[in-house]
């Protein structure tokens, strides 16, 4: 305090301080504007002895206000005023996520950042990044709202790269009120603060006073600024200090809206300049008006300013210096030591809520003309628009940036244009410019632009999935990866740079969320034809570029602008038929598509790419496939190649970029380097079709096109042919090679290289140039297999060479093309470069672990660099000169790349022919390798490669070492430079190969050898043959004798005995150590054990078998019948292991192989090994190669067969599921079990049982099964006593029928009569008795109760079918006992005697009443429960008076919890949300009835004289009617009976939504439905928008009622019109329950679907969605959603879903696979014991005692707390002592004894 008193004195003179010199400054600054202002602030510096003594107290203020002065020319906030630390009043514009905006006095905008709020929301956030088991954060959106007011502090400034002032704030406490201690805390402050904790009675709050533990009671913590919720930790509020004790530790605070805002800041607060703070309220006295501003005085010592933009409009007039004024401090700049005010109503008011968009619309971006200047201020202009309206120009806009002020030429103008540019919320005004610049701009906001618009704008940024294109300063818009060119771009960064221009074409623009996207496709932007920007656009016959997004099996699907898009079928791609869409089109290709058909209503398009082309390529017919080569011009360059045309006959063709060059690398950088215009030699052509030619500029290719080694069809194709290709396709299985005529072949991935191979895709890469070997041809299907391995393919002889001088070419051809476009002088002295060339260099850097970079005097501008290895033996410093040697040259980058090695730089020496040096590879780049001469100084280059398929590892890498022969010293066409041949020095791999090569050679069997040998061992399965050399050859059973010859049941191997003597032919080999035969074409055949045949017809050695073998499991058809052989039982699985060949291998499943239930148990007894059976193909696979096979007779289900199959559930909501034959699933409902109904009819099933089931249909992929005897036997099965029923139709009135209860409600008992029939029984229709509750019958009807009913009535339309259970109707007892004592409900003649003696005992019991007050009916509720709580509304009514002493309810309803929807409202209403319309009476209907009573008894009176007394008595009770009348009225829980008491009871509350849904379900019980729907909408207007859980409980009710009585179009109208003005989630579970309740499964699953979809990072939709899935019997697929949402939630939700899930599984689902998800959770987390406290509440629940016995000894041992261990053995005693015995009670005390004693012992060592 001492230093805040020597800063602000109280009285006297002062002595002038450093900051009156700021004073002073500021002063100089203003004079700058007004010299007349300057001269007399400098008169008044010195003031008079006179004018002291005269007023000698306004002298002493004075003084005291040169402290804080502000300046004489009042002007608005400018940016460059903006200080750090500085604190501002600001006002909420947007929230977003992360971040605030803030709209700032004086039209400027600041940022507050999520880290920017308070310490204790930022420790809340790191909580919640690093740990899973922090509470929820409230977001930024649920903290602030827009028009909110806050009060903030600039902590940095940020100068953006358009050179505007980014201002970041922060709202943290402990910098706002930074100056304040707890001494200066009085009562009645008013301080800003975030909520740090809660509290059971209260809130702690951080208000940045060190020392002081502010406390805000509940009591009064609802203020304007949190009416509805509770507050959250990091909330910010404004608070009133309403008592401070021992010296601020001790603060109350209190947030009453009404007080704060009339609560004014006083003096006796000791406010000083220092801890002064924006948003205080102070009564100011107005010292000096001015043109621009006021100036104030207040607190006593203070002095304020308020701009023009701060001057209340209409009272301008009437401010005269004294006046006394409210104010509002917007800000302190500490520097100046400025003060700015405001002395607007709705900032000195702050009920009234801050409006961010004006009453006249968003209108910023207007251009506006006519405007009229009617004030000027220094800070700017004031313009009057058209409209009358305001709108502030500030002075920086009244010109362009580059011109000198001239205040004068914009005064002379009477007329102006502006454009507006903001809306200052604390202002209250629009901000414009004057600026030609920005009015010209062609658009200015998102809304300016439209899909289809060329622009031109910069590029930002290069980022991940696209390009920034800067369009404007607000503008911004993403070009994606697929758009930045015609072609996909690998290496973005080349073609575009930052800063560079850019034209673009917009592709959609999304102006509310601003997203705007581009396209840079050429040919989409230069485009003439008409653009799609809508489906009512693409009208048929219309022609237009699109570019493909998806391409599918069923065709291609492509995209216009906004997001039109339509499908382009199969037929549709081309002339011709396309197997394969994918090995054609690409995403992202643009193409010219023509309209086939559109309906605009459904968003569907149907296009074709075959009619939109321009006529056939006529030309293609005359052009003949010829050896000679062709020359052509660039006609068009296109994505995926260009277009040409050739010289001699102007015949258009196709050169794909991969037909460029053999060198991969090379071919996108010769497609750059081609123009429209060019000349290409050397072409050739290799395929045509009725639209295309497409040639190739492959120097291979073109070669073995001259040299005649290709085949023009498939049957010049022969078995060891080898030709050249190219790869079309890379699959997982092998590659797709290409050759010339349109062959094409396949390479399995056994075939295409020596080595094993983990990944296709790593060995070979698209276009790549090809060897391949023909190995095998299918004549039939004409396919072709071919080897790719090199040591099968030999590359022809002078292929290395001519490889090499083909390389050298190319770059010297691409180095031309370059030179001649433009080249710099530097790329021209690059080009005059060569390998080997001494260059004299300086060091320019030197790199630690990355070599050195030079500089040359000659080289200006080019990059020279050396790597490590190439500086190694110098210790090289900045400046030094050093000699080098060229070893690459690159001129598109101007790299240069030299080595320092002193073995390369010294005297060459020359090289002769045929001689043999040791090489070294000294650079890499592509396909090229620099290699030096050992002991010559001399360099050259060579192919990385050797071999056209050699994989990309084993390419030449820099360092090895090679082993070289001169063929030419000095080769002309490599520049002079030798012509080596080389070899690899790796001898370790030479010798392993010719240990190989002799093992071979030492004693191998080769294919088709012919051996003799002596049987050895006869086995089931094969023999075992002892051949002449010695050697065990092998003999599998398929090979002993002709299939056509085995008969099934038979054993080939038994024909042939031990000892004798047998001719075999080698067929293949088996591995010695797994015993796994190997296939002829494996590379490790020689080293196996032979594998022989014995079949007479393989033995002629003229008979070539190799392609009639089934070595390939894809050979072999679905449904086909083959021969094959028992191998091998499994018996954990059930399966049962064929053999068809030695290399092919199928499997059998239980279902498929058991004819005769006898042979479930053990069919391993049925089927022998090495027995021969028929079996059929029912799939193959070919990853792992496998068939799966049947040996039933047939191979797939069909509708209306029988097949076998195994129960896996029962369930009693939809009856058996079983598994059958082939993986299929199915279900047999519960009507389906049997012709005859049990009363139990899941109990004579159990899991693992086998049945006979009869296929009824397949739905959504589960088979419908049937159990009765009448469709397994209808001959021999007797008449079903309970027929089945498929329909409707077998259905009808008065029939008797018996059912199963499906579930009992409000609305009656609903009885499953077929598996999809479902039959509803009324309340009165029910039972004789007179019920209440339907409680009562749920109790006594349980589900699948076995009832006999009468139909009633048919409604097909609708689909019910009304049943009665009346003893009178089904010849049955009634199905409530008598025991229950239950009220007779009384109908005919009897319930009018009943009515009738009701009415005449009330009438003689109120003449016959005292005084005594009438008592009041109870109101019993009735809670919709189970399946029908859809509504979110309990309903109530009132029950009669003849039933009260019947039954007697509590008052309180049961509230059914929802997971995920907001709590259940309560209406009193005699309506029920999930009642059909038909089942409503009109109210009137029982008023009319008592009327009609009324008028009978009034007549019966007429008759007789009424007597005094009894005229007193009527008086009498008239009285106490009207009294009870009036305590009706004034009674709140009274429900109303009337529309007027409703409007009378809504204009006391506008914001219930229990008295809206009340009024609902009014008009609704007199059947009135529009006028429920318009009392709906009402409510949605009425309701205020902060009341959000009042509005969503009407749009919950409307969605009801939609559902109910509404349309799918009017339901889904208004479930879109909830999402926008609600949270989508809440609303989307809603309605899937609303879907589920009310059987609309399939709808419900699609919502499901979506909501997945839509919020894949919120953990309730997966559970709700799981929830559901289970619900529904569909546990295959809970199991698959449960891995999606791992993948898509993060992963430390996981285990929390896992448990949850298995939770489900326990209660509807599988419990064993439930058991399993909580094991696995728990081995991987062991110490989550409330996991396993759950799971021990579910084993009990489900389990047998033997599992939660094993599952508490696991528990009790864990390494946990030994607090968690007592708690859990004090369960597992509580169990025993429930469950167990004595004894078992006694060894749980044991082992808790042993664990106490054990436990000490540890602690004591």
């Amino acid at each position: 305090m001492a230093a805040t008193e020597e800063d602000f004195p109280r009285g006297g003179g002062v002595k002038k301080t450093t900051e009156s010199t700021i004073v002073a400054t500021r002063t100089e600054l203003d004079n700058l504007f007004q010299a007349n202002e300057g001269r007399e602030t400098k008169k008044r510096t010195k003031p008079s002895r006179n004018d002291r003594k005269t007023t000698p107290h306004v002298s002493e203020q004075k003084d005291v206000l040169t402290l804080n002065a502000a300046a004489k020319c009042v002007e608005i906030l400018h940016s460059k005023d903006v200080r750090e630390g500085m604190l501002m009043l600001g006002c909420v514009k947007d929230v977003s996520d992360f971040e605030v905006t803030v709209g700032l006095p004086g039209g400027l905008q600041g940022f507050l950042s999520i880290r920017n709020i308070c310490d204790s929301y930022t420790k809340l956030l790191t909580e919640q990044l690093d740990s899973t088991d922090t509470e929820d954060i409230c977001s930024l959106p649920h903290l602030f709202y827009s028009g909110m007011l806050l009060r903030c502090v600039v902590v940095h400034l940020d100068t953006t790269k358009e050179g505007f002032v980014s201002i970041q704030l922060s709202v943290n406490p402990k910098l706002v009120n930074k100056a304040l201690t707890s001494n200066a805390l009085t009562a009645g402050m008013v301080l800003s603060g975030c909520v740090e904790s809660i509290e059971e009675h209260g809130y702690i709050i951080d208000i940045g006073v060190t020392g002081t533990k502010p406390f805000l009671p509940k009591k009064s913590e609802k203020g304007k600024q949190n009416s509805n919720n509770e507050l959250k930790v990091g909330q910010y509020m404004t608070f009133q200090l309403q008592e401070v004790k021992n010296n601020g530790r001790l603060v109350r605070l209190s947030v009453c809206s009404v007080t704060t805002s009339q609560a004014c800041a006083e003096s006796q607060q000791r406010w000083t300049l220092t801890n002064l703070l924006p948003g205080l309220f102070v009564k100011a006295t107005i010292t000096k008006v001015t043109k621009h501003g006021l100036l104030l005085d207040f607190l006593s010592s203070f002095s304020g300013q308020v701009d023009i933009l701060h001057l209340e409009r209409d009272k301008t007039p009437s401010y005269a210096i004294g006046s006394k004024v409210q104010a509002c401090v917007l800000y302190i700049e500490p520097t100046a030591r400025l003060i700015g005010m405001s002395l607007r109503s709705y900032l000195v008011q702050p009920e009234t809520r801050i409006i961010t968009t004006p009453a006249s619309g968003d209108r910023i971006g207007e251009v506006v003309k006519d405007c009229k200047i009617s004030m000027h201020p220094m800070s700017g202009a004031m313009l009057e628009l058209p409209d009358k309206t305001l709108a502030f120009v500030h002075r920086n806009h009244l010109k362009e940036s580059d011109e000198p002020t001239n205040e004068n030429r914009v005064l002379a103008l009477l007329e102006h244009t502006c454009r507006i540019i903001d809306f200052s919320p604390m202002e209250q005004i629009h901000f414009a410019s004057l600026r030609k610049s920005v009015i010209k701009k062609t658009f200015y906001r998102y809304h300016d632009l439209h899909a289809g618009q060329d622009v031109e704008g910069m590029v930002s940024a290069l980022l991940n999935n696209g390009m920034m294109v800067q369009l404007s300063s607000h503008i911004r818009g993403l070009v994606p990866l697929s758009h930045l060119a015609d072609i996909v771009l690998k290496n973005p960064e080349k073609k575009y740079k930052v800063g560079m221009a850019v034209k673009c074409r917009v592709l959609s623009v999304e102006p509310d969320n601003k997203k705007l996207f581009l396209t840079r496709k050429k040919a989409l932007v230069e485009s003439s034809l008409p653009l799609f920007l809508s489906y009512m656009d693409a009208r048929p016959g219309r022609v237009s570029h699109g570019f493909v997004v998806s391409v599918k099996n069923f065709g291609c699907i492509v995209r216009f602008y906004n997001n039109v898009k339509g499908l382009v079928p199969v037929n549709e791609l081309s002339s011709e038929l396309i197997l394969n869409p994918q090995e054609v089109f690409y995403v992202g290709q643009v193409l010219k598509t023509k309209v086939l058909q559109c309906e605009p209503e459904k968003e569907k398009m149907l296009l074709s790419f075959n009619t939109a082309v321009d006529g056939d390529t006529k030309e293609a017919a005359r052009v003949q496939f010829e050896s000679e080569r062709l020359e052509a011009k660039v006609v068009k360059k296109l994505v995926n190649g260009v277009e040409v045309s050739t010289l001699s006959d102007n015949i258009c063709a196709l050169l794909p970029t991969i037909h460029l060059s053999d060198h991969m690398p090379n071919c996108p950088l010769l497609w750059e380097s081609l123009q429209v215009g060019d000349t290409i030699s050397n072409l050739a052509c290799i395929a045509k079709n009725k639209k295309q030619i497409i040639v190739t500029k492959k120097p291979t290719v073109i070669w073995s096109l001259e040299e005649g080694n290709v085949a023009k069809d498939f049957s010049e194709v022969t078995i060891g042919m080898q030709m050249i290709g190219w790869i079309k396709n890379i699959m997982d299985y092998g590659v797709f090679v290409e050759f010339p005529f349109g062959l094409v072949g396949l390479a399995p991935r056994s075939t295409m290289s020596d080595e094993f191979i983990s990944d296709t895709k790593t060995i070979f890469q698209l276009g790549q140039t090809v060897i391949a070997s023909v190995s095998n041809l299918d004549e039939e299907k004409k396919r072709i297999l071919v080897v790719l391995k090199l040591s099968v393919v030999t590359m022809p002889e002078g292929a290395v060479q001519a490889r090499l001088f083909n390389t050298v070419q190319e770059n010297l051809a691409m180095t031309q093309r370059i030179l001649l476009k433009d080249a710099s002088d530097l790329q021209e002295q690059l080009a005059a470069l060569s390998i080997g060339q001494r260059l004299k260099l300086v060091v320019d850097k030197v790199k630690d672990d990355d070599g050195a970079d030079f500089k040359s005097d000659d080289l200006v501008g080019a990059t020279i660099l050396a790597t490590k290895y190439h500086t190694t033996g110098f210790q090289l410093t900045s400046g030094q000169k050093v000699n080098s040697v060229v070893i690459s040259v690159d001129i598109s980058s101007t790299t240069v790349h030299v080595s320092l090695l002193r073995k390369l730089v010294g005297k060459k020496k020359t090289v002769t022919e045929k001689g043999v040096y040791a090489a070294m590879v000294q650079h890499v780049d592509k396909d090229i390798a620099v290699i030096s001469l050992e002991g010559t100084a001399q360099l050259t280059i060579i192919q990385t490669q050797k071999h056209l398929n050699e994989m990309e590892s084993s390419k030449l890498r820099v360092g090895m070492h090679l082993a070289t022969e001169v063929v030419e010293p000095t080769c002309e066409q490599l520049l002079g430079l030798p012509l080596v041949s080389w070899q690899r020095t790796a001898a370790k791999r030479q010798r392993k190969a010719t240990k190989r090569q002799r093992t071979v050679s030492e004693g191998g069997h080769s294919f088709g050898e012919i051996v003799q040998g002596k049987i050895r061992t006869v086995k089931p399965t094969h023999i075992l043959v002892t051949l002449e050399d010695g050697r065990t050859g092998s003999v599998h059973v398929s090979e002993v004798m002709e299939a056509t010859e085995v008969s099934p049941g038979s054993f080939p191997t038994s024909s042939v005995n031990v000892g004798s003597m047998v001719t075999g032919r080698v067929i293949g080999g088996r591995d010695t150590t797994g015993h796994r035969v190997l296939p002829i074409s494996h590379p490790r055949f020689t080293y196996t054990i032979p594998e022989l045949t014995l079949i007479p017809s393989k033995l002629d050695e003229k008979v070539n078998f190799r392609s009639s073998a089934k070595d390939n499991v894809g050979s072999y058809k679905v449904g086909e019948e083959i021969t094959c052989y028992v191998s091998k039982f499994h018996s954990d699985s059930k399966t049962l292991e064929l053999a068809c060949d030695p290399c092919v291998s199928g499997r059998v499943e239980l279902l498929a192989m058991i004819t005769d239930p006898n042979d479930s148990s053990h069919p391993e007894k049925k089927y022998k090994l090495g027995q021969a059976v028929k079996a059929q193909v029912v799939e193959v696979t070919l990853n792992p190669q496998c068939l799966a096979l049947s040996l039933t007779g047939f191979h797939k289900l069909e509708v209306g067969s029988v097949t076998w199959g195994l129960v896996t559930g029962l369930h009693q909501h939809f009856g058996l599921q079983v598994k059958l034959p082939f993986g299929c699933k199915g279900i047999a409902a519960i009507t389906d079990l049997a012709d005859a109904y049990r009363p139990k009819p899941l109990a004579a099933f159990n899991k693992e049982q086998l049945l006979r089931c009869y296929l009824l249909g397949n739905e959504n992929g589960r088979w419908l099964l049937s159990l009765r005897p009448s469709r397994l036997n209808p001959e021999r099965a007797k008449p079903a006593k309970d027929p089945e029923v498929l329909s409707f139709n077998d259905l009808r009135a008065g029939q008797l029928i018996r059912g199963y209860v499906k579930s009992v409600s409000e609305q009656g008992v609903f009885i499953r009569l077929s598996n999809s029939i479902t039959g509803r029984a009324e309340l009165q229709h029910s039972t004789k008795y007179f019920v209440i509750k339907h409680k009562v019958l749920s109790d006594h009807l349980p589900p699948d109760t076995l009832l006999t009913t009468k139909i009633l009535s048919i409604d097909e339309k609708e689909k019910t079918v009304n049943l009665s259970l009346l003893p009178e109707d089904t010849g049955k007892a009634d199905i409530l006992p008598e025991s229950l004592n239950l009220p007779l409900r009384y109908i005919g003649k009897k319930k009018q005697e009943y009515d009738l003696k009701k009415k005449r005992s009330l009438t003689e019991c109120e003449e016959n009443q005292s005084e005594a007050p009438p008592k009041k009916k109870k109101a019993h509720p009735v809670t919709v429960t189970g399946q029908d709580s859809d509504s979110g509304v309990e309903v109530y009514f009132r029950e009669d008076e003849d039933h009260e002493n019947v039954e007697k309810t509590k008052p309180a309803p049961v509230k059914v919890p929802n997971s995920t929807g907001p709590p259940i409202l309560q209406v009193a209403a005699g309506f029920s949300w999930d009642i059909g319309l038909s089942s409503l009476k009109p109210a009137t209907a029982d008023k009319d009835a008592d009327f009609s009573d009324g008028e009978d008894q009034e007549e019966s009176n007429k008759s007789q004289k009424k007597s005094r007394y009894e005229l007193q008595q009527e008086k009498k009770v008239a009285e106490k009617a009207l009294v009870q009348r009036e305590m009706d009225l004034m009674d709140p829980q009274l429900r109303p009976q009337d529309a007027t008491a409703f409007e009378r009871l809504l204009l006391a509350s506008p914001n219930s939504s229990l008295l809206w849904l009340q009024y609902m379900a009014h008009h609704l019980q007199a059947t009135q439905i529009e006028q429920a729907r318009a009392v709906a909408e009402r409510a949605l207007k009425t309701i205020s928008f902060r009341e959000e859980q009042e509005k969503l409980n009407v749009w919950v009710a409307l969605l009801n009622l939609e559902n109910m009585y509404g349309t799918e179009e009017s339901l889904k109208k208004v479930f879109e019109r909830a999402l926008q003005f609600c949270e989508p989630m809440p609303v989307y579970q809603q309605l899937a329950d609303i879907y589920v309740k009310s059987d609309k499964i399939k709808e419900a699953e699609n919502l499901y679907k979506s909501m997945v979809k839509r919020f894949r990072q919120n953990k309730a939709v997966w559970l709700s969605y799981g929830n559901f899935l289970l619900q529904q019997g569909e546990s295959d697929s809970a199991t698959a959603l449960l891995q999606r949402a791992l993948t898509s939630l993060p992963t430390k939700e996981s285990v929390d879903v896992i448990a949850k899930f298995g939770q489900m599984e326990y209660r509807y689902g599988n419990a064993e696979k439930g058991h399993t998800m909580f094991d696995k959770v728990l081995t991987s987390y062991p110490k989550r014991t409330d996991i396993w406290s759950i799971f021990i509440d579910l084993v009990v629940k489900h389990g047998t005692q033997k599992e939660v016995r094993a599952l508490f000894e696991r528990v009790i041992h864990l390494s946990v707390s030994a607090k968690k261990i007592k708690f859990f053995f004090k369960r597992y005693l509580e169990y025993e002592k429930k469950h167990g015995t004595p004894q078992s009670v006694e060894t749980v005390k044991k082992k808790a004894v042993a664990f106490v004693e054990g436990k000490g012992k540890r602690d004591f060592h």
